[in-house]
This record gives structure tokens, sequence and C-alpha cells, in this order.
């Protein structure tokens, strides 16, 4: 008894199923053609123009109008700045520091003196050459007044005269000797962190103390060697960084590099900038804009509007279809690329869906310029 009722159920849920299969294949079916389904006429049919003739689905695309703008001329760069002058004074001779004339990071004036060594034995060499040199002078001196009343000969004078030469650059050597044991700066600039204390024994060429000159800096940067012939001494040059953001800094060109370099194809510039307040420091890393002046009405397009391939095109809208057209491209500018030739202010190109495009397909233009640009297919089925 239970298994007939086990095989009623199932029997019951396989016709319900069968049932709605019907049901679902009849909702679907296509009707057939009668009294109440219009018929079809060749003149209408889907899929026909007006003459009779196939029509293809217009392919969904993005445009953009070709666009005259107006830009400034320049090409941007990353370089360094560096120190008008930069030194690192090292003592020619060795000794002990006996004076220290400047404050860390102070600015010193030109010949100030930043580090004097122990000098006692070169002025002791130095009192020594004077005295000897006096001696010289007098001597040849009364040899002199000898020879006049003939009592000397002329002979004994030469021997003193070169005495007294040899007594005279025994001074300047001993001078110099004492020169070289006081450190003096070369140059107005900024003195950077000394190392060394009073006290202290240093070596002839140790390092002491940097000093930079820092009211003026140089803006060294690269640029490719296709800028060459368009970079000249005196252009106006923008200087940003990251250290100081919104502030901006001119500059001049000063001098380029008359050898390119090979391995990068770039050419070397180097410009000046003024550095009165201080707010710029050697070593930091800037962004460096030349400019080369203003142009204007320039033809821009995006830059998405670029067959990928060879020579450089777009598709171009004419009349609902699309139409490949060689350009020659230009700058390009924050996703903008100039057309130098190959199309006309107001020209309709493709910016997406290029790779489903072939000549003369017809297209439904979407974005900027699309309302002038009509589907083939669109206007057809009219």
């Amino acid at each position: 008894m239970k298994k007939n009722t086990r095989y009623g159920i199932i029997a019951l849920a396989l016709a319900g199923l069968a049932g709605l299969g019907f049901i679902a294949y009849t909702a679907n079916r296509t009707p057939a053609a009668g009294p109440l389904a219009p018929a079809t006429t060749p003149a209408t049919a889907p899929g026909k123009a007006g003459g009779g003739s196939p029509a293809s689905f217009p392919t969904s695309v993005e445009v953009a109008r070709v666009k005259s703008n107006d830009f400034t001329d320049d090409v941007s760069a990353v370089g360094t700045l560096k120190s008008n002058e930069s030194v690192v004074l090292r003592p020619e001779i060795a000794g002990r520091i006996a004076a220290i004339g400047f404050k860390d990071g102070s600015v010193v004036g030109k010949g100030t003196e930043l580090v004097a060594l122990d000098a006692a034995i070169q002025q002791a060499e130095l009192q020594q050459a004077r005295a000897n040199l006096a001696l010289a002078q007098t001597s040849h001196q009364r040899n002199l007044e000898l020879l006049g009343r003939k009592f000397l000969s002329q002979q004994a004078v030469d021997n003193s005269a070169a005495t007294l030469k040899v007594q005279e650059a025994a001074v300047q050597l001993a001078e110099a000797k004492v020169a070289k044991a006081s450190i003096r700066a070369p140059f107005r600039g900024m003195v950077g962190l000394r190392n060394v204390g009073v006290g202290d024994y240093v070596k002839d060429g140790q390092e002491l103390i940097n000093i930079e000159d820092v009211a003026t800096l140089r803006v060294d940067f690269k640029l490719p060697e296709t800028y060459i012939g368009r970079l000249s001494k005196g252009q106006s040059v923008e200087v940003t960084t990251d250290a100081l953001a919104g502030e901006k800094f001119k500059a001049v060109l000063d001098a380029t590099d008359p050898l390119v370099d090979a391995n990068g194809r770039a050419i070397a510039a180097r410009a000046r900038l003024d550095n009165a307040a201080g707010k710029l420091r050697p070593g930091m890393f800037v962004r460096v804009r030349l400019l080369f002046g203003e142009r204007k009405g320039v033809l821009m397009l995006p830059e998405q509007a670029i067959v990928p391939g060879g020579q450089p095109a777009v598709f171009k809208v004419v009349d609902g279809k699309a139409t490949l057209v060689k350009v020659r491209l230009g700058v390009r500018r924050a996703a903008q690329v100039e057309v130098v030739e190959g199309l006309a202010e107001g020209d309709v190109v493709v910016t997406a869906g290029q790779l489903k495009l072939r000549e003369g397909s017809p297209v439904r233009a979407i974005g900027d310029g699309g309302a002038a640009a009509p589907a083939a297919g669109a206007a057809a089925g009219q």
C-alpha cells in the first residue's frame, strides 16, 4: 500500500512538470501568420532599407570634436639645485687648530678667517728671515759705500747683492708659510657644520668645513635632444619643488652642454635662480618648466582617439560613417595631443570603440559631437 502511494506521488510530480513545460513553450512560441498577423512585405521587412538593400546595425562609439585652443608652449623636466660656488676647505699644512672664527650655518664674507692653525714655528721662521734680510741690506749698503771709495771690488758687491735677494726670497717664503696657517673664506657664502674644534690636530688635506654660495643657485636638468634647436640663453624657466608646495620660482636659462648624451639622447642644460630669500638649498629635487612662448589656435584632440598601430591615424565620423584619416601629431599636453595635419576644427573623431570599426562602418555617436553625427542605421529607419 505504501509503495503504491509513493508511485502515485511521483506520477503527479512528473505530470506537473510536463504541464509547466507546455505552458512555457506556449507562452514563448512565435504566433503563426494568420488573419490577425500582418504580412511582412519586402519593402518593410526587418533588416531592409527603403530600397530593399541590407542595412548593418550601427556600432555605438564615443566621439569628441577637434577643438582649437590657446596654450603655453613649454617642456617639463626634473632637476637638482646646486650652489653657485661650492668648496670644501682643507689646510695645506699640518698643525693644531688655535681658533675657529665662525658659527655653524652662518653667512661669512669673502676673506673672513675661518680656521687659524698654531703658527708659532712659522712666525719664528718669519722673524729669523726678516732679521737675515735686514743684515743683508746693511751689508750690501756698506759694500756699495766701500766700492765708491775704491776699497772693495765689484765682485764683492755683486755677492752681497745676490745675498740680499736670497734673504728677500726667504722672507717671502716665511710669510707664505704663516699665511697658510690661516684658512679664509674664498667667497661670500654659508658655512656648513664643522667636525673639528679648537685644539684638534689636523693633517694637510683633511676636510675642515664646506662653504656654499646660496644667494644664487644653479638648476641642472636634461631635455630630449629634439629640443636642442629651441634652446637659447635667457629663456624663462619656472622652478617648483615638493618641499615648498604651491610656490613658484623664476630662473633664467644660462647655458647648455655642447655634448649630447649618447646613452639617453639628452642634452644637459643649466639655469640660474635668484635665491636672495634663502628658501631653497643646494641638493633639492625640483621640477623645471621651460617656457618657449604662447601659441594660438592649436588644434587638439584626446590622445585616446589615436588608433593603435604604425602611422598615427584616427576614425573621423562623416555622415554617420567611420572614415580612417592619417594625421601628423605635435606636442602632447594633459591627455590631449596636437594635430598638425589631417583634421580641421570641429571634426568629430572616435575616442572609444575604434577596434570594432572598419573603413565605412556605420556608427552611433555618443558624447561630445554625437548630435552632429547621426548614425547611418538610425537615418534609414526613420
